[in-house]
């Protein structure tokens, strides 16, 4: 299994970015995808998952109306779009692969991680 993510940088308060993960090493159309964040200081945080087929997402609540998750199966590829970023979004951002199909909104659910990209929102 391999995820790598790509797309962190620096953005203004308020500003956007948009985050991918390719996968590889397993087959992405059957598993739970989902991104995490470390932000200084502090332990790995759940941000937003996706199922299998795209049918359910979800986002914790901290991000919920400024994110959006999404997959491009056919490309095994994971996004997440952020929108209107605060400087508490600030973190190391990990895109993760699920045991199976679905989850609800735990770090347990996944058993990989890549190695992050880093998100720094600052003026």
């Amino acid at each position: 299994v391999q995820l790598v993510e790509s797309g962190g940088g620096l953005a203004q308060p308020g500003g956007s970015l948009r985050l991918s993960c390719a996968a590889s090493g397993f087959r992405f159309s059957s598993y739970l995808m989902g991104w995490a964040r470390q932000a200084p200081g502090k332990g790995l945080e759940w941000v937003s998952g996706i199922y299998s087929d795209s049918s359910d997402t979800a986002y914790t609540d901290s991000v919920k109306g400024r994110f959006t998750i999404s997959r491009d199966n056919a490309k095994n590829t994971l996004y997440l779009q952020m929108n209107s970023l605060k400087p508490e979004d600030t973190a190391l951002y990990y895109c993760g692969k699920g045991y199976t199909y679905y989850g609800n909104g735990y770090l347990y659910e996944y058993e990989y991680w890549g190695q992050g990209t880093q998100v720094t929102v600052s003026s």
